[in-house]
């Protein structure tokens, strides 16, 4: 290398000392400022500013001479502690509780941490499984996985129970198979259930179609009784007492309600579906609704579905079981899926009509006849 290009490296060399001097002088004098107004009581800049190019570089040279505090767990202590972080809490609220509960030892680093990280905006509400033995990094790293203390799980109107075991079942909050068996076998203690003959015990339809917030702790009896309870609830005392002025039991209503449900596509023709039906009981005649024949045929290996589309063959409309309802005349034994709220007022407060038959057409939608002669045209 010739004098000249000596010269040159030297001058590099010492601009880029007096670029590290200058560096470590700033970040110096960014945290004095830092401790400063925190002592005052003055918010964290950290939470005002964006950091980015030299900020960065500097809360990087910062953090990189407190690695050994970082990598450093605030105890040996191998104890799992369940860390809630709540809806609305900022950083600087999670920082100072992990600290509060000793899972690590410097709130106001721990924030700079994760701020440096990128992640201070990613911390997820929920549950978490932390130890003070974790590393600042391994609770930053856990603090973006969170288990949720509760999951929303939506049950449409219009489905039997094995659809919503299976529903359950999938979203891993409890056996499919057990809550089935409840549904059968299970004993629970509500007025609006004393009108189930003795021979049909089961709480299908009663399970009312709604989204609930389930707690990932919960029992599969607990499920069932609170499927039971907003029953209870929405099927108001007013509700039953147009049933008793009907003629109508509880069970019947909801027998009646659930067919309902699967017949009807536009929410407008409930209450005059439920009329058709009324009407069809009233005067002795079979209901022939295909819902009925879809329980009764269950669950349909081939497809994969529980309500066998499209409709029928013949041989279908002659299965043996008394939810068949172009063989038996009168309401099927039981409910053959959970009704919402609609299709229980359609049926207590049905459209007064002189319609008995309707037919579905392509949009979703009926047409309605008074005689056979009009519903065959």
């Amino acid at each position: 290398m010739d004098g000249f290009g000596r010269d040159v490296l030297r001058v590099g060399l010492i601009v880029l000392a007096m670029v590290a001097v200058v560096a470590i002088l700033i970040g110096s004098g960014w945290y004095v400022w830092y401790v400063l107004r925190q002592s005052q009581g003055a918010p964290a800049p950290v939470a005002e500013i964006t950091v980015s190019g030299v900020e960065e570089a500097l809360l990087e040279i910062y953090l990189s001479r407190r690695q050994d505090e970082i990598q450093t767990p605030a105890s040996d202590d191998p104890t799992p502690v369940t860390f809630t972080v709540r809806t609305g809490e900022t950083a600087a609220d999670i920082s100072a509780r992990l600290q509060r509960e000793g899972l690590i030892r410097d709130a106001e680093l721990f924030r700079l941490v994760i701020r440096a990280r990128g992640v201070d905006t990613r911390l997820e509400v929920g549950d978490y499984e932390l130890r003070a033995n974790m590393t600042m990094d391994e609770i930053i790293t856990a603090l973006q996985h969170g288990r949720p203390s509760s999951v929303a799980v939506t049950v449409p109107e219009g489905w039997r129970a094995e659809e919503i075991a299976a529903l359950l079942g999938e979203k891993g909050l409890m056996d499919g198979a057990e809550f089935m068996r409840l549904v059968e076998e299970g004993n629970f203690d509500y007025d609006f259930l004393q009108d189930r003959p003795a021979d049909h015990r089961s709480l299908e339809g009663y399970l009312f179609p709604d989204t609930y917030q389930i707690p990932v702790n919960f029992t599969t009896a607990q499920m069932v009784d609170l499927m039971l309870r907003a029953f209870g609830q929405r099927f108001t005392p007013e509700m039953r007492q147009r049933a008793v002025e009907a003629g109508l039991t509880v069970h019947q209503v909801v027998i009646l309600a659930s067919i309902v449900e699967r017949e009807a596509m536009v929410a407008s023709e409930r209450p005059t579906i439920a009329g058709v039906f009324l009407n069809r009981l009233a005067d002795g005649m079979r209901l022939d609704a295909d819902p009925t024949v879809q329980y009764a045929l269950g669950y349909q290996e081939g497809e994969g579905v529980w309500w066998k589309r499209p409709l029928f063959p013949e041989e279908d409309m002659e299965v043996e079981s008394p939810y068949n309802t172009y063989r038996n005349v009168g309401l099927p034994p039981g409910p053959i899926c959970s009704p919402g709220l609609a299709s229980l007022q359609a049926v207590v407060e049905p459209a007064e009509t002189d319609y008995y038959y309707f037919m579905a057409v392509g949009d979703g939608s009926h047409v309605f006849a008074r005689t056979y002669e009009e519903h065959l045209e």
